[in-house]
Parts: C-alpha cells; sequence; structure tokens
C-alpha cells in the first residue's frame, strides 16, 4: 500500500519508516524541515515537506503522495516540565488539534481508506481498578495542570474515530523507552534518574504503562494492515506503580534508588500534576492489540527493556559511542 507517514523524524518515525519499507510498501514521510529530507530518504521513504499547521501544504502533500494510510504521529515535545506540563506540550497540543483536522480533511478529499493516529495511555479516569481496557472512560476527569494536554489527544481521538468515510484507529501508546526517547540512553528521563531528580513522591502508587520504541513501531505496522476501526492499548504485559518500576529503573542505569518524598513536597518539587503521575495515574491492558492486531511485544516487559537500556549506558552516565 502508498502509506503517508505524518512526524516522520520523530522517535517514532525513525523506528515506523524502514518498517513499513521492509514490510513491503510505499512509504512518504511528511516533515516540516527541508533539511530532514535526507533523513527521510535514508529510512527508505519519500520525502514530503509540509508544515502540518499549515492546511494548504498538507492538502497537497496528501494529493501529491495519494495514500491509501495515513499515519498520523505529529508531535514537538520539547523539555518536559511537570509543573507546567500544557505549557510544555502547547506546540504538540496544536498539533493534535490543528493538525489532525488539516490531516483529516486532506485524507478524506482524496479517499484515504484508513487513517492510524497517536494516542496516549495516561488519559484514563483514575477512578477504579488499576489497569484500564479501552472500554473505560477516557479523557473525562484530567490531572490538574493536565486539561488542554487530554483534551488535545480526545480531539485527536473523536476525530478519528467520527470519520465514517475511512477506517480509523486510534493507539494509545504507553510510555516509550529506548533510542531517541527521553527515556533513551542519554535521554532527559534517564539522566534525571541518574541525578536523583525524579523522586518516588508519596506512595508511589500511580501505575504506568510502557513500550518500547521499537515495539510500539510494530504494533503501528499492524495497526496499518489489519485490525477493525476502535481504540486500542499499545502497551507492554507488566503495568506497575512507580514505586515498583522506578527503583528498578534507577539501578539499571547505576543510579542510586531514588529519593522518597511526601506528597507536599513532591507537589513543591513537580507540581500537581507531577504528583497525580506518581501516585493516581491508571495503566492498560494491551489484550485487545493482541488479540485484534496479532502483535506480541518483544519486550514483553519493562524489566526486559530497562536491562536492555542500562547496557547501553557506560559506567558515569550518557549515551554509548
Amino acid at each position: 500500500m502508498r502509506v503517508l507517514v505524518a512526524g516522520a523524524t520523530g522517535a517514532m518515525g525513525r523506528q515506523l519508516l524502514p518498517r513499513l519499507v521492509a514490510a513491503g510498501h510505499e512509504v512518504h514521510g511528511m516533515t516540516r524541515s527541508e533539511s530532514k529530507q535526507a533523513l527521510v530518504q535514508a529510512l527508505g521513504a519519500v520525502p514530503v515537506v509540509a508544515d502540518a499547521l499549515d492546511p494548504e501544504q498538507v492538502a497537497r502533500a496528501v494529493a501529491e503522495s495519494r495514500p491509501e494510510v495515513v499515519v498520523h504521529q505529529l508531535t514537538a515535545i520539547g523539555p518536559m516540565d511537570m509543573r507546567h506540563f500544557d505549557r510544555a506540550f502547547a506546540q504538540t497540543n496544536r498539533l493534535r488539534t490543528e493538525g489532525t483536522d488539516h490531516l483529516l480533511s486532506a485524507a478524506r478529499a482524496v479517499g484515504v481508506g484508513r487513517f492510524v493516529a497517536q494516542s496516549f495511555f495516561a488519559g484514563y479516569d483514575r477512578v477504579g481498578g488499576a489497569v484500564k481496557t479501552e472500554d473505560d472512560p477516557f479523557g473525562t476527569a484530567p490531572p490538574p495542570g493536565m486539561e488542554q494536554t487530554v483534551g488535545a489527544i480526545r480531539h485527536v481521538e473523536d476525530g478519528v474515530l467520527a470519520a465514517a468515510w475511512t477506517q480509523g484507529l486510534v493507539l494509545r501508546y504507553g510510555g516509550f523507552y529506548g533510542p531517541h526517547t527521553s527515556l533513551g540512553p542519554d535521554g532527559e528521563q534517564a539522566e534525571a534518574v541518574r541525578q536523583r531528580k525524579f523522586p518516588v513522591v508519596g506512595d508511589g502508587g500511580g501505575v504506568w504503562s510502557f513500550v518500547h520504541i521499537a515495539d510500539a513501531a510494530e504494533a503501528t505496522v499492524a495497526a496499518v494492515e489489519r485490525g477493525a476501526p476502535g481504540v486500542y492499548n499499545v502497551v507492554d504485559d507488566e503495568p506497575a506503580s512507580v514505586a515498583t518500576w522506578l527503583p528498578v529503573l534507577a539501578d539499571a542505569l547505576g543510579a542510586k534508588a531514588p529519593m522518597r518524598v511526601p506528597r507536599l513536597v513532591g507537589r513543591l518539587l513537580a507540581g500537581e500534576t507531577g504528583t497525580v503521575m506518581m501516585t493516581e495515574l491508571r495503566g492498560a491492558s494491551n489484550a485487545r492489540a493482541r488479540r485484534e492486531l496479532g502483535w506480541t511485544p518483544a519486550h514483553a516487559t519493562w524489566r526486559d527493556g530497562f536491562r536492555e537500556l542500562g547496557a547501553q549506558v557506560p559506567a558515569g552516565g550518557g549515551a554509548a559511542a
């Protein structure tokens, strides 16, 4: 099939493009930067330059590439700031609202048959059990300070799922780790753990779901090729509390055990948003993706993945050469 990937040079795009090419698809990679065309080509795809926030450029890019499938991976995530989460995600939120609308409009105009879009597991309502399925309430009660970000995620999901003219699939990814992510060998989150700037807040009872970026890309290829329209959690097999996974990550990175701070101190360090994510977040089940996409993560649990991550970091921190 002809597949257009919007957001072709991000952490996901770098994993996804070569996998789609290897699967026999004709891949076009949309990037905003003229200078990144060579990277798109190196990944095996045809570069398409367009600013996702410019509707005319998006319409032209989609019309020229004539895709049968569009994959929406548009993000622009800068340095993380838990105290001002929505501000840190402001550009990504525009891409998830305006950018989504432009892509959907352009895709409809050329008759795209399948539209696959990125979402995130952390929008599940923080009530009830610790592990959620796709049928549980999502995005109706976002953590304080994440209202705009969760609202933008809901905008993506609602728009894609309501598009009766195409087959819309939404992938609620777990927290990414691996190459070119913030939890990579030289990533921002990994460095914060090494410097003991990522404490366990309160009881650390917030439950997180992770997925290695390569496994997430494999699931995305599966969603391009098969699966009924709808929502799929793309996460590994082991949702876990912060109090469980964070010490394991620190050990894998050769760092001292994370500090533990009361919730009140956590609010001062990470704001209410970070505190809620550390103490109240709900994880997600991957049963539907395994069953209906035929996807099995190579990193079945973050425990395996974190050990692999740690092996890529030399003594003293920093990425391996």
